[in-house]
C-alpha cells in the first residue's frame, strides 16, 4: 500500500471521529436545553358561570351570599347553564327566589333549579315538605279587618248557625290552630313600602292533609273566620294555650227594633 493511501486512510478516521464527536456534543446540548426549557401550559378559555357558593336545600330562600360566579370551560358549558356574558344581572335578580332541588356546594345554576317568587311553581317549592296550600274565602270581617299578612298565623274559627227565629242558636269553636297564612291573593310576602295591610278576597293556607279535609268539611258547615295570633306564639315551636270554655246561655239579639234570645252553646258540646 502506498503512502499517499495511507495518509488519506488516516485523515478520513480522523474527520470521521471529529465528526462523530461533535454529533454528540449537539445532541447533549440539545437534550438538556430541552430538559430545561420549561413545558408549554394550554390555557383552555373559559367563562364564569352561575354556581351554588354552599349547600342548598330544597325550599331555601337565596340570600345574597348564597350564589357565586365561577370559572368554568367553555367547552363543558351546556345551553341551561347560567353565564354572566349573557346575564350579567343574574346573581342580584336571584335574590330572594326559591330552590326548587337540592344543589351542592359548586353546582351550577339552571332554570328549573331556582324559582321566583311569582313564577310558575312559586308556591310548591315554599310549601314545607308534606304540607298543602289551601285557599279560603275572607273579607275585611272575617280577616281581622285586613290586617293579616303573609307570613302570619291566625286560627280558624267556625261559626254554625241553626233554626230560626227565637228558636235560632249559634255556636263557635276554634277549629285550627297555629296556621300560617301563605298568601293574601297574589301577595306572597310583605312588602318594603308603606303598605301595611293587604285586604284581600282570598286566604292561602299551609295545611297537613288532615287539617285540608278539616277545613273543606268546615266552609260546607258554617262561615269560618281567621283570628291573627301575636307574633310571639306563632311559628312551629309555639305553645298551644288553652282556652277557656265559654259556658251555656242567651244572647240578646236586636234586629230592626225586634229582640230575641238567642242561646249558646259550648265549644265542647
Amino acid at each position: 500500500m502506498g503512502t499517499a493511501r495511507i495518509a488519506i486512510l488516516v485523515v478520513a478516521a480522523l474527520a470521521a471521529g471529529v465528526a462523530a464527536l461533535l454529533v454528540r456534543n449537539m445532541i447533549s446540548s440539545d437534550g438538556s436545553a430541552n430538559a430545561n426549557a420549561p413545558a408549554n401550559i394550554v390555557q383552555m378559555p373559559t367563562t364564569e358561570v352561575l354556581t351554588a357558593a354552599s349547600e342548598l336545600r330544597r325550599g331555601d330562600k337565596i340570600q345574597r351570599n348564597s350564589l357565586r360566579w365561577q370559572p368554568w370551560p367553555e367547552g363543558s358549558i351546556v345551553p341551561g347553564y347560567v353565564t354572566r356574558d349573557r346575564a350579567p344581572d343574574a346573581l342580584e335578580d336571584a335574590k330572594d327566589a326559591t330552590v326548587r332541588v337540592s344543589l351542592a356546594a359548586g353546582e351550577p345554576i339552571t332554570p328549573g333549579k331556582i324559582v321566583a317568587a311569582g313564577d310558575s311553581g312559586f308556591m310548591a317549592a315554599v310549601l314545607q315538605p308534606g304540607m298543602r296550600a289551601v285557599s279560603t274565602k275572607i273579607s275585611a270581617e272575617t280577616g281581622a279587618g285586613g290586617f293579616i299578612l303573609p307570613n302570619d298565623h291566625v286560627d280558624l274559627i267556625l261559626t254554625e248557625s241553626s233554626g230560626s227565629g227565637s228558636s235560632k242558636s249559634s255556636s263557635a269553636r276554634t277549629v285550627l290552630e297555629n296556621i300560617r297564612v301563605l298568601a293574601i291573593d297574589q301577595t306572597f310576602e310583605e312588602t318594603d313600602d308603606d303598605k301595611k295591610v293587604v285586604v284581600g278576597k282570598t286566604a292561602l293556607l299551609e295545611l297537613t292533609p288532615s287539617q285540608s279535609e278539616l277545613l273543606a268539611m268546615s266552609k260546607a258547615s258554617g262561615n269560618l273566620s281567621l283570628a291573627l295570633r301575636s307574633l310571639s306564639d306563632s311559628g312551629p315551636d309555639a305553645v298551644s294555650r288553652s282556652r277557656p270554655k265559654l259556658s251555656s246561655g242567651t244572647v240578646q239579639f236586636f234586629k230592626y227594633g225586634a229582640q230575641s234570645n238567642i242561646p249558646v252553646r259550648s265549644p265542647a258540646q
